[in-house]
């Protein structure tokens, strides 16, 4: 294992410390959970991000993690995988689970579990039309440089304008939950030590 491996591996929760809710926190947040697919380049690690389709309900055409809602009696780890197989192809036996992130509540009803899985880089992967546009990657070290986080306002559909991050890179906009996960996962990895 990696000196980078290790370190990341020892900056997230364990999957041993995940502990499903006894009851929901609210009944308006389904669980649900993203793959954060670290591939492991000979140049670095990547990380793996999809352009979700146009038409479809929530967040279209938003850059996104392979994730989604959890089903009846899923782990955080056991959702993401079968959302990164369902969305990118991704087969679960190249994922090496490092950890997770703290879960994040967000505003469309769901509280979303980080799975983070070192990939191997023999993946291959096949968009699900109905739901992926693209699949790209991004070298982890520029998500990770705070340098290259920018914290914007912007207005929402109801009306109100909200504090969001974005990192944008090579023409793509990585911004809202998307970055939002992102900027927790730096915190994380490289803010005050985690205890």
């Amino acid at each position: 294992m990696t000196a980078e491996r290790e370190f990341i591996r020892s900056r997230l929760l364990p999957l041993e410390a995940y502990r499903p809710p006894l009851e929901p926190a609210s009944p308006d947040h389904a669980p649900a959970a993203v793959l954060v697919p670290l591939i492991e380049r000979p140049e670095g690690l990547s990380v793996l991000l999809t352009l979700r389709t146009q038409h479809l309900r929530r967040h279209a055409g938003q850059i996104a993690f392979p994730g989604g809602r959890a089903d009846p009696d899923e782990t955080p780890w056991q959702t993401a995988l079968r959302e990164a197989c369902e969305e990118v192809g991704l087969d679960p036996a190249l994922v090496e689970i490092a950890g997770l992130a703290e879960p994040f509540w967000t505003r469309t009803g769901y509280v979303i579990t980080p799975v983070v899985g070192f990939v191997s880089p023999s993946l291959t992967v096949t968009p699900n039309p109905d739901e992926v546009a693209e699949v790209f990657e991004v070298p982890f070290a520029f998500l990770m440089d705070a340098a290259n986080h920018q914290s914007l306002l912007r207005e929402f559909p109801d009306g109100v304008a909200r504090q969001v991050w974005a990192m944008p890179y090579q023409g793509r906009h990585i911004w809202g939950v998307t970055a939002m996960l992102l900027r927790a996962l730096h915190e994380r990895l490289y803010g005050a030590p985690v205890v």
